[in-house]
């Protein structure tokens, strides 16, 4: 590939991050939305994280399948179809007040997303040299993050209005008739309606623009064998002719999956925690956009210092231990701070400071997991993909356990999802075989 069409590629790529993350993160703010104005509790507004990500466990493989019959430019204008149809599903969610109809425009973007991931993640790491993948990765990274940012403040000042901070307390004071309350959060529930109109028709062109755009399809190359500095894995010389036959394959979805899922509890439910200290929802929305801002700096230091300073994997290496201590920071620091204007406990900047460990582990998880997987590396993307089903299941999790025992003991989940991370960033990902090695 020449430079001009690489990186005319990298930069069709960047704005499919992009919309990734303007899609993916505006749960963060569609979480407490939800619970006001459908009356909802902690654990069912969760089900917004579950019905997104779930798509990514159901469609996984079949959007590896679709992505091998058709190729990835038609594989890619599906997935935007998807994600057009998904937001317009909202508007007759919108106007019956129904939650499982949001749900059901909520898988249908998941939907979208497996196909576009599916595709995606691949023409990254295999459109330049393995060793700088996750350089790559962090410069899609902060495209990604950056709509994460975006996304919950252009939400809110779209559809929250400056006197919203007394409505809601008036809808949790109780005082309100039945009938003065339904008039308002039918009108509140029904702002979604526009902004996600004119987002359907911006997803659709941007599907059909890079259809027709100068994005090449990729392939991949033949199975390899690893050369005598290939740090990645071991030489073996047994066949391999199933993804059950890479154990660091398999290890790495089980890390997507628990690294998908920390990073979705650190951002997703910062607003509610920030609530349960008395911030209310007008300056909380700014908290997801903070924890997404260290995540942006973390992704600017993986592109400085990978692979030119650090290897990607002592960088996930470092990233996975900081990130174990920083969640012990949430369940366990106790005192109070103020900063950026808000008051509270200083756990919530530990959640928030997460954010950018979290930058460089998925880059790093990524190339460690598909590399010499051949031509089965878009079923073995596809199981990776499946990894990201972690960010419906421990949301959940996390919800259950602060309905019953409050929002901070549910952040205990962090503590084991962040122990196996560090376990497969120095051993797990070197295991080549299921059967040990003979001395």
């Amino acid at each position: 590939m020449d430079k001009k069409v690489f990186y005319i590629s990298m930069g069709i790529l960047a704005v499919m991050y992009f919309v990734f993350g303007l899609v993916s993160w505006v749960n963060a703010i569609l979480i407490p939305y939800f619970k006001i104005a459908l009356e909802l509790t902690h654990f069912q507004s969760y089900f917004v994280t579950f019905a997104f990500y779930i798509a990514y466990f159901v469609m996984a493989i079949p959007s590896g399948f679709l992505l091998n019959k058709v190729g990835y430019k038609k594989g890619i204008m599906s997935g935007f179809i998807f994600l057009s149809l998904g937001a317009l599903i909202f508007v007759p969610a919108a106007l019956t007040q129904q939650y499982v109809v949001f749900l059901i425009g909520l898988y249908c973007l998941g939907t979208g997303l497996a196909i576009l991931q599916t595709a995606a993640n691949p023409y990254v790491t295999m459109i330049g040299p393995i060793d700088s993948a996750a350089q790559r990765m962090s410069v899609m990274g902060i495209f990604n993050k950056s709509a994460g940012i975006i996304a919950p403040l252009l939400f809110a000042a779209v559809v929250f209005k400056s006197t919203d901070d007394a409505t809601f307390a008036l809808l949790e004071a109780g005082t309100l008739s039945e009938t003065e309350k339904n008039i308002i959060l039918q009108e509140l529930i029904r702002r979604v309606i526009m902004p996600y109109s004119i987002l359907a028709v911006l997803l659709l062109l941007i599907g059909i623009g890079i259809r027709y755009s100068v994005l090449p399809e990729i392939e991949e190359p033949e199975d390899e064998t690893p050369a005598e500095n290939d740090t990645l894995t071991p030489v073996v010389n047994e066949a391999k002719k199933s993804l059950l036959d890479y154990p660091y394959l398999i290890f790495g979805a089980i890390a997507i999956f628990l690294h998908v899922g920390t990073q979705v509890v650190a951002i997703d439910t910062i607003i509610n925690y920030a609530g349960s200290m008395g911030i209310g929802l007008l300056d909380a929305k700014f908290f997801p956009s903070y924890t997404l801002i260290c995540t942006i700096i973390g992704y600017l230091l993986g592109i400085l210092l990978i692979p030119r300073f650090v290897s990607q994997k002592r960088a996930l290496q470092f990233c996975t231990a900081l990130g174990l201590l920083l969640s012990l920071g949430v369940v366990l620091a106790d005192h109070t701070v103020s900063l950026f204007g808000h008051t509270g406990n200083i756990s919530i900047w530990f959640l928030a400071s997460i954010g950018l460990p979290n930058a460089l582990i998925y880059a790093g998880i990524w190339p460690l997991s598909i590399h010499n997987l051949g031509k089965l590396t878009k079923t073995g993307s596809s199981l990776l993909i499946m990894g990201l089903s972690g960010n419906a299941i421990l949301p959940l999790i996390y919800g259950a356990i602060g309905d019953h025992y409050g929002l901070r003991t549910g952040y205990w989940v962090l503590i084991p999802c962040f122990i196996y991370l560090v376990w497969f960033a120095f051993q797990g990902h070197t295991i080549n075989s299921w059967k040990r090695e003979k001395k």
